[in-house]
């Protein structure tokens, strides 16, 4: 069994925030694969199996402690299925990445990101690997932790559709196929408008003027 930890905050208000993409990536995974979720203490739990019969086992779990307390949520239940550090998936929003980019990180400090703080703290390892989706800084004037907080706007969403769908691929290979697989699949996700490539000005051509003399012309005169 593996176990993927969508990282994000309980509750409606939260759902279409940039702090949950995590979840709407294990509710992709739940959609494909048939979840039923279960309610159990600290978190939400779906027991999923990917790919050809008889599949991968995966547990999907989404945290409801809140962001803050991820661990709370994660540590027993990777205690409990004697599950090793490589065995978890946490997917994850990135302020430092921009909107449109998807990456795999096999472990490393938390960057900041307060659930990822807490899975460490927990597991007592950074030695754990992330799905990072980006959701760009904040722009001038703004709060990062009202940005994180605040909810995806309508010019935004075709993009992040596409994000959820990769990033629920993304996990599907690193369950079957492990992380290296993974990184070489999915690192070098940019869905970012590419800049229009620019047109040369035409050069001008000034055309050459030549002086007919009379020895040209064949005169006799």
């Amino acid at each position: 069994m593996r176990l993927i930890v969508g990282l994000g905050n309980p509750g409606t208000q939260y759902a279409r925030t940039r702090h949950n993409v995590g979840w709407l990536v294990l509710d992709e995974l739940g959609r494909r694969w048939g979840a039923v979720w279960r309610k159990e203490k600290d978190a939400e739990l779906a027991e999923i199996r990917v790919g050809a019969a008889p599949g991968t086992k995966l547990l999907l779990v989404r945290p409801l402690t809140f962001m803050n307390a991820s661990g709370k949520a994660v540590g027993p239940l990777m205690a409990f299925y004697k599950l090793e550090p490589d065995a978890l998936l946490a997917v994850q929003d990135d302020l430092d990445s921009p909107f449109g980019l998807l990456k795999f990180r096999p472990s490393g400090r938390h960057g900041g990101q307060n659930g990822i703080r807490d899975l460490i703290r927990v597991l007592g390892t950074e030695a754990f690997p992330r799905l990072k989706i980006g959701i760009s800084r904040p722009p001038s004037g703004w709060d990062p932790a009202d940005w994180v907080l605040s909810r995806w706007r309508d010019e935004e969403t075709e993009t992040l559709a596409e994000l959820v769908r990769l990033g629920a691929n993304a996990a599907e290979v690193w369950a079957q196929q492990g992380l290296k697989e993974g990184q070489a699949q999915f690192n070098g996700t940019d869905l970012r408008p590419k800049p229009e490539p620019v047109k040369p000005e035409p050069v001008k051509v000034e055309p050459v003027k030549t002086e007919v003399t009379a020895d040209q012309t064949g005169s006799t005169t």
